[in-house]
């Protein structure tokens, strides 16, 4: 396996005239890529998709590969192995790929490992340790993109910590280059399709480092501490009469039906209205609180476990491989061109180079669905030019039925007639018999 990869990296340095170093480069052209690829068995074979080598639908290049997960509801677990480990101690560190979800996902990842040294890539699944976690990951309302990096705090176990605040992303059906960049001057950048989504100092996106100060624990608010602002008057009393009145009353100016029978009716009552006196449930009026002390601060200590540390950029430590831990309800995600890299240079003209291909997928894209757009709607107009010749066909079948049925009744209307002027002939006979 590690020839082919450290072969696609070295043509990938020459290409971009890389003065750092490629680890990693994957583009799935050749037939060769699932050497290159370990399929994990953490899961039993009827619980794990597989990952198909396709064209993309709206690929413009027919030699463009990616591979596809393939199956419904289904667990992935797929890693690759570097060129050679990468420790981002001194270094910047620069991740890029392709996905884009051909389906509507409901529900399922699109993300990417970077793991360390020792794997066993045959048991490799979700509790394997990692440095990095980076990509789109969407299930029902959600849609965000993870930005997890594995930290350790001094004598403590390391720790998975996502991005503080939510990248929100617009999950769809286009196609996108997620980059992630991580910088030894303790900065960062989540970039999608190009374009700086989040930035600035990782001290202050990434819990990694406690409270400089913290409550002092042995202190508590004293108890007779009084922090009401306000108090019940003691001298608003409750006027005697309050009660009594209303909340409504009769309205004076109603009057009695003239058709009201208080017979069936009963006696007749004029409808309640609000009563303008009434003033509600009374209640005291508040002061001042002569006994009001301000609110209580909890005193602050320093922390004893606060630590600086100049280095929290170092997450990506001995990192050999690279991953695919997902579970997907609906399937249909396309990967492509991975990038892992130290050189800005190499991953700069990779995601341009990534970028041109997005586009060229994005006007493909527009130009399918506006053809079958129009097929479509040429498609209902020939049904309706059909559904009218029939409609006109039928229209001329029932003129030729009436039409014959008005040919076939002549001869009898005929006859009558002729039968009457017969009868007509006789009876004028007779008269002329009777003149006689």
């Amino acid at each position: 396996m590690r020839p082919a990869t450290y072969l696609a990296a070295t043509c990938l340095s020459l290409t971009y005239g890389v003065r750092g170093t490629v680890y990693f480069h994957e583009d799935f052209n050749d037939e060769k890529w699932s050497d290159r690829w370990v399929q994990s068995e953490w899961k039993s074979s009827d619980q794990v998709g597989a990952f198909k080598q396709v064209e993309g639908k709206y690929f413009t290049d027919k030699n463009d590969k990616a591979i596809k997960t393939s199956e419904d509801a289904r667990f992935y677990a797929l890693t690759s192995k570097f060129t050679q480990a990468f420790d981002n101690l001194d270094k910047d560190f620069y991740l890029s790929y392709f996905m884009q979800h051909e389906q509507y996902i409901d529900c399922g990842g699109a993300y990417v490992k970077v793991l360390p040294e020792g794997l066993d890539q045959k048991k490799f699944g979700g509790d394997a340790p990692y440095n990095v976690m980076f990509g789109p990951d969407s299930c029902g309302s959600s849609r965000r993109t993870h930005a997890i990096l594995n930290y350790a705090r001094p004598n403590t176990e390391a720790v998975n910590m996502d991005h503080t605040s939510e990248i929100s992303d617009d999950v769809n059906t286009q196609a996108h280059v997620y980059s992630l960049v991580l910088k030894k001057d303790n900065t960062y950048e989540v970039r999608i399709d190009g374009v700086v989504k989040y930035s600035g100092s990782m001290h202050e996106n990434w819990p990694f480092q406690p409270e400089k100060q913290i409550p002092d624990p042995s202190v508590s608010k004293p108890a007779d501490w009084v922090d009401e602002t306000e108090i019940v008057d003691p001298e608003d009393v409750k006027p005697d009469n309050w009660d009594d009145i209303p909340a409504t009353i009769p309205d004076k100016d109603a009057t009695e039906p003239e058709d009201w029978d208080e017979e069936e009716d009963g006696e007749w009552q004029p409808p309640q209205i609000d009563n303008p006196d009434y003033k509600g449930e009374w209640k005291p009026k508040m002061i001042k609180n002569p006994a009001y002390k301000g609110e209580w601060v909890h005193p602050l200590i320093d922390n004893p476990e606060y630590f600086e540390d100049d280095k929290v950029h170092h997450v990506v430590k001995n990192a050999l491989y690279i991953g695919f831990d997902l579970w997907q309800v609906t399937s249909g995600t396309l990967f492509d061109d991975i990038l892992v890299t130290d050189d800005a240079d190499t991953f700069k003209q990779h995601e341009s180079t990534v970028m041109e291909k997005v586009e060229s997928i994005k006007q493909q894209k527009l130009d399918v669905e506006e053809a079958e757009r129009k097929k479509a709607e040429a498609e209902r107009a020939a049904k309706g030019d059909d559904a009218g010749h029939e409609a006109g066909d039928a229209e001329d079948d029932e003129e030729l039925d009436l039409s014959e049925d008005e040919t076939s009744a002549t001869p009898k209307d005929e006859k009558v007639a002729t039968s009457d002027h017969e009868e007509m002939d006789d009876s004028e006979q007779e008269t002329e018999k009777d003149e006689l």
